[in-house]
């Protein structure tokens, strides 16, 4: 399949995922010239904030993939991803990402990332929501372990 009809399927199960209660929202994982993993948003029917359908998809084709990475993949998602996203995507670390609809579009349907794009970019301290650091004696002990451990998988 070429870029556009991957995203064509993309954009179809987003579609469909509205006719199943979900967001407008959907994910495909591609990896060798085929689909691994697909999801669609589904945030208010599992109560869940981060299910989106992004952070699913990535979920999926990892259990595919027995790894936490997804070199070699290419994730299509039906709309720019929001900072969650993003950020999660850049953990996953796939080859490339495709989207198709803006966050100008999402924003439209009354999804705005907006206020989140600039409120991460702020010092934890400005914030409108606080994030406050509660400095304590030991706050790099993990850390110092991690250090020290000789058969940590890095990632």
């Amino acid at each position: 399949m070429s870029n556009e009809e991957y995203m064509e399927y993309t954009i179809q199960l987003a579609a469909e995922n509205v006719a199943s209660n979900g967001g407008p929202f959907a994910a495909i994982v591609v990896k060798d010239g085929g689909i691994i993993a697909e999801a669609g948003n589904r945030v208010t029917e599992q109560m869940d904030p981060t299910a989106h359908a992004e952070i699913q998809a990535i979920r999926r084709a990892c259990e595919v993939l027995n790894d936490f990475e997804l070199k070699g993949c290419t994730l299509y998602v039906s709309c720019e991803p929001c900072p969650m996203c993003v950020g999660a995507i850049y953990w996953a670390r796939p080859d490339r990402v495709y989207f198709a609809a803006g966050r100008d579009d999402a924003a439209q349907a009354g999804f705005d990332d907006d206020l989140i794009y600039k409120e991460v970019s702020k010092d934890p301290h400005e914030r409108s929501l606080p994030f406050r650091r509660i400095p304590v004696q030991d706050e790099a002990l993990p850390f110092k372990k991690w250090e020290k451990k000789d058969d940590k998988i890095k990632y």
